[in-house]
């Protein structure tokens, strides 16, 4: 696609946009009494104006029934809350719905998803990560090998870039996993780095995992709602996620993971277990010995938080309308539009360091402006950009499909244009 560094092109692409509708069923915040430019969905997406529908909705019947809520409630019954979003996830994760389920947040998740997929023996108790990954993810890790009784000095493989490099290369991290087999328990990536916003192969990664006898798992959180997803295809053992960024299922919103198939049947394989994972059928009958419910439902704990999971659906209606694949083909837009104006900028004061392949890349771009990055951050914000810095230099930018038009994307590079001439 050609484009313009204008107004003009901007306003005609965004009166060409089969999606731009979809602006207005969200809430754009305002600073200075003006619909802000919000590019950090990537941090928090925005509320649908749906979500106190839904929520009210719970309300209501909390209200009126009590705990009857959990077989009649007039909207959705409580009891089987869980399985409403099954479809939807399914399809944005690729997966298959009995592989997925929505349950507790993203940190506890992969601590569960731990127990079953890091057994570590004397011989094989490695774990490989990208060096920089997201501090929870770095923090679990840590404290599972030493869980295990392994020093994470010793036990954790982080990969980094190659020296003047700012992302990662998919045959460095095969390479790194095809040295380390022989001792390597567990692969575990993000789906989209969250500090560059480069989007691993997981396929291949997975791939090579496997062929080292290792399980591969991966986190999600900027990847779902974001990029296309095919896990069941990939082969992964497993998957974590949270709901709050491209989710748009509010701050803290209930998270959820993939199990494939191949596992999701085993009954034998480790898992802390509790009352939700357990066989419905047999549940109320409050007896001994834990009978898990197939698929990933087997690894619930406790029953559903009903209100965020309402907000929760709320936001996964509007992908089931909007469809995951027009909206990646605005996103693969949106984002070429704005790395096409910030190259515009020609100054040797900014870089980009996302990867420029598409395949390669989400929403997300983490902009570099060398020595007052902070300083134009800060400003940009008191101009009503809302965007979203990370230590040490990146400003990130995420012009999100369901809600950012391209005229926010111009009115971006306007402001920064005028703050750095």
């Amino acid at each position: 696609m050609n484009f313009e560094a204008s107004k003009e092109f901007a306003l005609a692409q965004d009166s060409n946009d089969p999606l731009l509708g979809y602006r207005q069923k969200f809430h754009i915040p305002k600073v200075n009494d003006k619909d802000c430019i919000y590019f950090t969905g990537n941090s928090l997406g925005l509320q649908p104006t749906s979500t106190k529908k839904y929520i009210e909705e719970e309300l209501e019947d909390w209200r009126n029934l009590g705990v009857e809520g959990h077989f009649h409630a007039k909207h959705r019954p409580w009891f089987h809350y869980h399985k409403f979003s099954k479809e939807l996830l399914a399809q944005l994760v690729g997966a298959k719905p009995e592989e997925v389920v929505s349950m507790n947040n993203l940190t506890s998740n992969l601590h569960f998803m731990m127990v079953s997929f890091y057994r570590p023996s004397s011989s094989k108790y490695k774990i490989i990560m990208e060096a920089g990954a997201f501090p929870s993810d770095q923090y679990a890790m840590e404290s599972q090998v030493r869980f295990h009784g392994f020093e994470p000095s010793q036990a954790i493989i982080e990969i980094s870039p190659r020296p003047g490099e700012e992302t990662l290369r998919t045959e460095d991290i095969v390479n790194l996993i095809e040295a380390n087999s022989e001792e390597l328990a567990l692969v575990m990536m993000s789906g989209v780095q969250y500090y560059t916003g480069q989007f691993f192969n997981i396929k291949e990664i997975t791939k090579a995992a496997h062929d080292a006898n290792a399980m591969a798992g991966f986190d999600l959180a900027h990847a779902i709602g974001n990029v296309p997803l095919k896990l069941h295809d990939s082969g992964a053992d497993f998957a974590v996620w949270c709901s709050y960024k491209y989710l748009n299922s509010g701050p803290g919103g209930v998270s959820g993971i993939f199990v494939h198939e191949r596992h999701a049947k085993n009954s034998e394989l480790p898992r802390f277990a509790g009352w939700w994972g357990h066989d419905e059928a047999q549940r109320f009958k409050m007896e001994k010995g834990f009978i898990p419910m197939k698929g990933a439902d087997g690894w619930q704990l406790s029953n559903v938080n009903v209100l965020s999971s309402a907000a929760h659906l709320a936001s996964l209606e509007l992908f089931k309308e909007a469809g995951f694949s027009n909206l990646r083909a605005k996103s693969i837009k949106l984002t070429g539009y704005l790395e096409f104006l910030v190259n515009n900028l020609k100054s040797d004061e900014v870089s980009i360091i996302t990867p420029d392949a598409i395949d390669e890349r989400g929403c997300q771009l983490s902009i570099v402006i060398k020595n007052n990055g902070r300083m134009v951050f800060d400003e940009l914000t008191k101009q009503g950009v809302v965007a979203d810095w990370r230590e040490p230099e990146v400003i990130r930018v995420a012009p999100v499909p369901l809600y950012n038009s391209f005229t926010d994307v111009y009115n971006f590079y306007s402001i920064l244009k005028n703050m750095l001439n």
